[in-house]
């Protein structure tokens, strides 16, 4: 397909926010925050080289919600108390000096907990190990632990956690916040039919193993209004588990995209190894499906490299926007460049070593 860059270079919209156009950075975990899980020396000249390259929307790496289980990596940054919430304000300020947008993805590890400051063990749906082992590039090693099944009490904390966390990101000056239901985390762990086995109303059939979803979004709605920006994440790979499908497939995410939409999300954003690729065998992407099911604004991430694979997703209907990772860390300033022609930088993984940081990182990014 020809490209066209007029399409991605169009204005968009995301319930109360304009955006200059349909390019995103996509939320990737950077390990550089403070040990009392305040913004790092780094964090404010990263997010805003990204606005200032060109790019709408940013979304955080995700950011832990509450002092109990929420941490998964040593030196991420937290939104659970108002030193940290303060932190942000600087970055927050930042994007917004370049007009930009700045969404705080809100994040609780679970099961794939590899560090906590607060807490010894981690909490998870059921007591099930998870598969793999943790990443070294944050500060991991070895297998996972067993972490203990949660209680109803956990689950509560767990909702009022990522309530209170959507408070603290309004007052630190961001425009919206992302419920983090992908990847392996928390509220994937419910879904994923292999890692919860309860018994109760969280478990089973797909409609109880979707309840936490519904039950966060609607407490995060109710901390911050209809006006401040709710999105939500999800995917059917995790960091741990690239193969897993939804079993319930084309049926399952028609029922999971109309739910959200029905608790009042703003948007839905979808990752997968390809963002255009068949979520199930011959069928639809996994961004086309959400546009279907919930029509929503869509933002669709996964193996977006040139202009061309980001205008098809627009253009076809599968996405609204595009979120870019890896290339983007490569180019901070891909939209500035596509836009005038520029050459792309290619990815380099030796970004990623020995830390998937932003000190590491900084040596291969361009400005």
């Amino acid at each position: 397909m020809k490209s066209n860059i007029s399409n991605v270079f169009s204005p968009s919209k995301i319930g109360t926010l304009s955006l200059k156009n349909r390019l995103a950075l996509a939320p990737m975990t950077r390990v550089s925050a403070n040990e009392d899980g305040t913004v790092g020396p780094l964090m404010k000249d990263y997010y805003q080289s990204f606005v200032d390259g060109g790019f709408a929307l940013v979304v955080t790496e995700g950011i832990y919600t509450d002092k109990l289980y929420s941490q998964c990596y040593k030196f991420q940054p937290g939104l659970s108390d108002e030193v940290q919430m303060n932190s942000w304000k600087e970055v927050t300020g930042a994007v917004h000096e370049n007009d930009g947008v700045i969404i705080a993805q809100l994040m609780h590890a679970g099961a794939l907990s590899q560090y906590n400051k607060y807490t010894k063990g981690n909490a998870a749906p059921s007591e099930i190990q998870p598969l793999g082992e943790e990443m070294g590039i944050y500060y991991g090693e070895g297998e996972y632990s067993v972490p203990k099944a949660m209680s109803q009490k956990d689950i509560n904390e767990v909702i009022y956690g990522f309530a209170n966390a959507a408070r603290l990101a309004k007052c630190a000056g961001f425009d919206g916040v992302e419920i983090h239901g992908a990847n392996g985390y928390l509220l994937d762990q419910f879904l994923t039919v292999y890692t919860n086995d309860r018994s109760d109303e969280y478990g089973g059939v797909l409609a109880n193993r979707m309840k936490i979803y519904k039950d966060i979004v609607e407490a995060v709605r109710e901390a911050v209004g209809r006006d401040f920006v709710v999105g939500i994440r999800f995917s059917q790979s995790k960091v741990n588990d690239i193969e897993y499908k939804w079993p319930e497939q084309d049926e399952g995410a028609k029922y999971i995209f109309q739910s959200v939409l029905a608790c009042g999300v703003d948007y839905i954003h979808t990752t997968e190894h390809i963002a255009k690729g068949s979520a199930f065998e011959g069928g639809l992407s996994l961004a086309a499906l959400a546009k279907k099911y919930a029509t929503l604004p869509v933002i669709a991430n996964g193996g977006i490299r040139g202009d061309s694979d980001a205008n098809y997703l627009v253009e076809s209907g599968q996405a609204d926007i595009v979120s870019l990772g890896k290339i983007a860390l490569a180019n901070p300033d891909w939209p500035d460049a596509v836009k005038s022609g520029r050459p792309l930088q290619d990815f380099d993984f030796e970004m990623f070593n020995p830390l998937a940081d932003l000190k590491t990182a900084k040596q291969f990014m361009r400005t």
